[in-house]
């Protein structure tokens, strides 16, 4: 076997593979026996098939199969020994490459396009002042989450007069035209409703002050719209029976319950943030204070590293790639979507490509590795993530990795949790590089820089 390489410019090769027989006749050798046990033909037990006759019926299909396993083990093993930084797979050269017959040729030859990175060089000094914004914590944020908190210890009441948002339990009976019960008219025992998620605000008005005991005179037709869905659901009747039932019905109430939020005690600090962490409400709120700011230290370093991209690509300039090649293997990989995809798509793939290029020097210039215990405690940093947005945070140990266990699952999820414990560090090895202009901003100004 000889494999040779020849460049046709900085971003292109050409790799050609010479294979003779004994190359692979010994595979092809070992794969027509090993089939020739399984192999069913009229008149021969298994496995008492002539080899003559497997060689007739399968060789040709065995060589080609065996043959193209070995060019991409080759293949892919030079370009690995040789450190050759390959974008995209090796393909065909439609001009250079020779038809091929299985049938009659002894040595084969292969050649083989291959797409190179460009060679560039990143550079970042002290003397690169790259801005870092400061997401200031506002009163308004922390207060959005200690209602979040007191939701989440909060209980129902029964009380004896209605206000908004209130739950309703009673009975619901179809009036006539003079505001008696209708005789046969549709009667539910047990309605529960909330007049607060009615549509029309003037039978929503209808309910203000109520007490329990009293009777409301409302429209649900009005009250819902006219949706079909909801009245068939609050009325226990086949939509199709909806309009049948317009006009006024009498509600009486039986039952009110409001959601009350938990008051600001020890109770409800313990439960947040675990037994006697915090004391009093100044230090409750000046610990979810805290807490905030440190989950928004992850968007000022994905922002900053977005800048530190922007940065050294206008160092850098417009690398040179093999836009022929590449178009070649983005269509090949987007067979589905067609031509006028990587057209539409092409540019911004490229822009993507240079910072992945980019990225990886950085990895490489700055000594980072991601090792097993990075992956868990970056997928442990997710979900803690997700149960902030519902307002848990003092998770149990057990939980939390339990969670992060069941994501790790997942192999999609664990390239993502790679790809972001890479990006962590990276932030922090690349601050220390250059001069942090710090800036502090506010959550909504910092939101509008990404739309």
């Amino acid at each position: 076997m000889n494999i040779s390489l020849q460049n046709t410019d900085k971003v292109s090769a050409t790799l050609t593979v010479k294979l003779d027989k004994s190359d692979y006749q010994e595979k092809v050798d070992k794969a027509l026996k090993k089939l020739r046990q399984n192999v069913n033909m009229p008149g021969f037990r298994p496995g008492m098939v002539p080899m003559g006759l497997v060689k007739k019926q399968f060789g040709r299909g065995v060589m080609a199969e065996e043959i193209n396993k070995l060019l991409q083990e080759k293949v892919f093993e030079y370009i690995r020994e040789n450190n050759l930084k390959v974008l995209g797979e090796p393909l065909p050269d439609e001009e250079k490459q020779q038809p091929v017959d299985f049938d009659h040729q002894e040595e084969y030859e292969f050649v083989f396009d291959l797409a190179l990175a460009p060679e560039f060089k990143t550079e970042l000094s002290k003397d690169d002042v790259v801005p870092y914004y400061d997401i200031n914590v506002s009163d308004e944020m922390v207060g959005r989450q200690v209602s979040s908190y007191r939701q989440r210890g909060g209980k129902y009441e029964k009380v004896e007069d209605y206000q908004d948002k209130d739950m309703l339990k009673g009975h619901i009976a179809e009036l006539d035209a003079d505001g008696n019960v209708k005789d046969g008219g549709l009667q539910v025992e047990d309605v529960v409703m909330m007049p607060s998620y009615f549509k029309d605000e003037e039978q929503k008005s209808l309910f203000a002050g109520a007490k329990v005991g009293a009777v409301v005179k409302f429209d649900p037709y009005k009250a819902y719209d006219g949706s079909a869905v909801e009245l068939s659901s609050f009325l226990k009747i086949a939509k199709e029976s909806v309009e049948e039932h317009k006009g006024e019905f009498s509600f009486q109430i039986n039952e009110i319950t409001r959601f009350v939020e938990a008051e600001l005690t020890q109770e409800l600090f313990d439960q947040v943030f675990g037994e006697d962490v915090v004391k009093t409400e100044e230090e409750f709120k000046s610990k979810i204070r805290e807490t905030i700011q440190t989950q928004l230290v992850g968007d000022s370093d994905y922002k900053f590293l977005v800048d530190v991209r922007n940065l050294l690509v206008s160092k850098i300039g417009k690398l040179e790639f093999n836009d022929a090649l590449l178009k070649k293997i983005m269509l090949l990989n987007n067979r589905d979507k067609g031509e006028e995809f990587v057209t539409e798509n092409y540019d911004k793939s490229i822009e993507e490509l240079t910072w992945h290029l980019i990225k990886e020097q950085l990895v490489k210039e700055n000594a980072i590795k991601v090792e097993q215990n990075d992956i868990v405690e970056q997928a442990k940093k997710t979900t803690i993530a997700q149960f902030a947005q519902y307002g848990m945070i003092n998770l149990p140990d057990e939980m939390l990795n339990n969670y992060a266990n069941e994501m790790l699952k997942k192999q999609e999820t664990v390239q993502a949790m790679v790809d972001r414990a890479i990006e962590s560090k990276l932030a922090v090895a690349l601050k220390d590089k250059v001069t942090l202009d710090h800036k502090g901003i506010e959550m909504e100004e910092f939101t509008k820089m990404f739309e």
